[in-house]
């Protein structure tokens, strides 16, 4: 087990990105997938492809799962994986045509980096070529200018990244992986520790995001308070070789979500756009509580994962600097 979406026989993951520019890409190739689904909990998301993984409609299946940076813009990069896969001649069989069904959100990170830099076709190709079993954590793939901790101004804040983790009974394995870029804080959803989040005004210690937000309604009707809660989003998957049909599969990722819940405080907000997907590849019997419950832990590690791998970059505090700092080891 290498405590990995991968881990998940049949799943493949493959990053590319720009490091000077802050924009990645992050595909997950799933095109043996028997059931997908998609759950979006965020007020402000940036997806594309998800209707068709409603339980009522036809598709029973992405053929792979696209995460991005670069904002709304980012979405064009998922056209260079319909063309990995079309050159390979798999897709959606529709009247003799053969469409790749790539269903992908993407996060805001247009603050970090090249503003006008965005991910495009020959990254999103790139980043299938890359496709393997290791996943790279932290500043990697679409979590290359991830951020995290908005309870503050934009110096406050730390790096996200992207994290991936897995859980397992018997023949039964869950995998998840997550792009961290939220606006709470992240702690660890085992011991409670807190990761990373909006940094005290002198970047040695943590604010509690969530008294951060009350102290707006207590300035409440200033023009100030009404501001609101800026732009940010934590994008991920789960997988799993259960035998789930399509509401199921749509049920675990609902599940899922209760691991966003344990590691990231608060949560959900309106100004996010969290998404997750999720994915059977059908080969274990199991029962869906089971299946989803083992969905949210992993997601909830992958969560902090993340975090604990995000290295300091782009002016932005990384959780080992934070902790060398704060005299933890």
């Amino acid at each position: 087990m290498r405590d990995s979406i991968t881990d998940v026989p049949g799943i493949r993951v493959g990053c590319a990105q720009d490091a000077k520019a802050a924009r990645g890409v992050t595909v997950i190739l799933c095109e043996n997938a028997k059931t997908g689904g998609v759950d979006v909990r965020g007020g402000s998301p940036g997806t594309r492809e998800t209707d068709c993984l409603s339980p009522v409609n036809m598709v029973p299946a992405p053929h792979a799962i696209y995460l991005s940076g670069g904002s709304a813009f980012g979405l064009a990069g998922a056209g260079g994986v319909m063309k990995y896969f079309r050159d390979r001649k798999i897709g959606f069989n529709a009247w003799g045509n053969l469409v790749p069904i790539v269903s992908g959100a993407v996060i805001f990170d247009l603050t970090v980096g090249d503003p006008l830099a965005y991910p495009d076709e020959a990254m999103g190709y790139q980043a299938c070529l890359n496709a393997g079993l290791e996943v790279p954590m932290g500043n990697a793939g679409a979590g290359t200018g991830a951020l995290i901790g908005w309870a503050g101004g934009l110096n406050q804040r730390m790096k996200g990244g992207q994290g991936t983790a897995s859980a397992r009974s018997g023949d039964l394995i869950v995998g998840a992986l997550v792009i961290t870029n939220c606006w709470g804080n992240v702690c660890d959803p085992e011991t409670g520790e807190l990761l990373g989040g909006t940094l005290n005004l002198k970047g040695d210690g943590l604010l509690n995001a969530y008294e951060e937000m009350k102290k707006k309604q207590s300035n409440y009707p200033s023009a100030e308070a009404k501001k609101g809660i800026t732009t940010h989003t934590t994008i991920g998957i789960v997988a799993t070789n259960a035998i789930l049909d399509k509401p199921m599969a749509l049920r675990m990722a609902m599940m899922a979500h209760d691991g966003f819940s344990r590691a990231i405080r608060p949560s959900h907000t309106a100004g996010e756009g969290d998404s997750i997907f999720s994915i059977t590849t059908g080969e274990v019997e199991s029962d869906i509580n089971i299946v989803g419950s083992m969905a949210a832990d992993a997601m909830a590690r992958a969560i902090a994962q993340a975090i604990r791998s995000a290295k300091s970059a782009y002016g932005y505090l990384g959780h080992a600097d934070l902790a060398a700092k704060m005299g933890k080891k």
